[in-house]
């Protein structure tokens, strides 16, 4: 045999085992790639910690053949968008961005990154490779409102709200409706701290509602902050996102439990499978998208059986949140008896039910 044959056979050799190895490295070695985008610190202890557990969820169903990560703390805006761009570019094949103000951002890096599918939690804009999701927490907001209006001595509730968007405000009508079902006396304050996450002003705006008589906190914002003070001042509260007790064994009575487990282990799956397609969720409490910690023991017996009852209620589909009648801040009905409040007017909800004091932020 020829140099030049001898060659020729060790090159073909040689790029056959090349080729193989490439074959097997990319079968072997390319994992799924999950990237998330978080506007807290997952010690936040609130919604970026039970969004965090969600990431853990899917590592722990699918093992080596997925890879995650995660940017935290990220501000909503242009902040966002370079670090969700940067997701897409490094070969991320799924991106969860986990807050609202991230939705026009991810919209934006969406059209230049075609082949990426991309999930945004509580929005409202799709295209062909975004999808939406979110959870329908107000149902929560009821069962609570009525363990409030039942355990109040002051009638008067605090209520800890981040920025004036439809998810907050519909929260707060929710709780409020449920709350004045039970006790057409109570009312609620709300305080606006135009933050997700700030541990600070979460403690500030819980002692000066305590300052104006309030009896019980809840909040929609992200850090256990105002349940360490219900703790520390003796009076009761509802934990935010993930169980709370551990900051405040005494003071808190249930808290909302935001469970994405399954729904990042569904998605995540449907994109290894090549069967991800966009689409819009929004579940409740019959999924056990929303869930709850356990009543603590400052809860009556009474008023266990009272919160059973709604839950049970909004599961069955025999109790809505929003069913009237309904009153708006002024007094007047806006939704009559028996009829039910629809999802779009829920989805775009900006103004207060009667029950809350003080004016809505525009």
């Amino acid at each position: 045999m020829s140099i030049n044959a001898n060659l020729k056979r060790a090159l073909t050799v040689v790029a056959a085992a090349t080729l193989s190895a490439i074959t097997f490295s990319a079968s072997a070695a390319d994992p799924t790639k999950v990237g998330f985008v978080y506007v807290g610190p997952v010690g936040d202890h609130g919604w970026t910690y039970r969004h965090d557990i969600g990431r853990q969820a899917i590592e722990a169903e699918f093992g080596d053949a997925v890879e995650t990560t995660f940017v935290e703390s990220v501000p909503e805006g242009a902040d966002a968008e370079r670090v969700i761009r940067k997701l897409a570019s490094t070969g991320h094949d799924l991106i969860f961005t986990t807050s609202f103000g991230y939705m026009n951002p991810t919209i934006k890096a969406a059209k230049d990154f075609p082949n990426v599918k991309f999930e945004h939690a509580t929005g409202y804009k799709r295209g062909d490779n975004v999808s939406t999701y979110s959870a329908r927490f107000y149902e929560g907001r009821a069962v609570l409102g009525t363990m409030a209006g039942m355990m109040t001595k002051t009638n008067t509730i605090g209520y800890i709200a981040s920025f004036p968007i439809p998810e907050v405000v519909r929260g707060i009508n929710a709780f409020t409706i449920a709350m004045r079902k039970v006790n057409p006396s109570a009312e609620v304050k709300v305080v606006w701290v135009n933050t997700w996450y700030d541990p600070g002003k979460e403690a500030d705006a819980a002692k000066a509602l305590i300052d104006q008589g309030v009896d019980i906190i809840t909040q929609h914002t992200d850090s256990p902050a105002p349940l360490q003070v219900a703790e520390e001042r003796g009076v009761m509260g509802f934990g935010q996102a993930s169980d709370m007790s551990a900051f405040a064994p005494k003071a808190q009575l249930t808290s909302i439990i935001d469970d994405w487990d399954p729904y990042y282990i569904k998605r995540t799956k449907a994109v290894i499978d090549g069967t991800w397609e966009s689409m819009d969720t929004w579940e409740g409490i019959s999924t056990g998208m929303v869930g709850f910690a356990e009543y603590g023991d400052a809860v009556p017996e009474d008023v266990k059986a009272a919160a059973d009852v709604v839950r049970e209620g909004i599961v069955a589909g025999t109790m809505h949140p929003f069913e009237g009648p309904i009153n708006n801040q002024q007094g007047e009905q806006i939704v009559g008896a028996g009829e039910i409040i629809d999802d779009g007017v829920l989805l775009g909800m900006n103004y207060y039910v009667e029950g809350v004091q003080g004016d809505l932020p525009k």
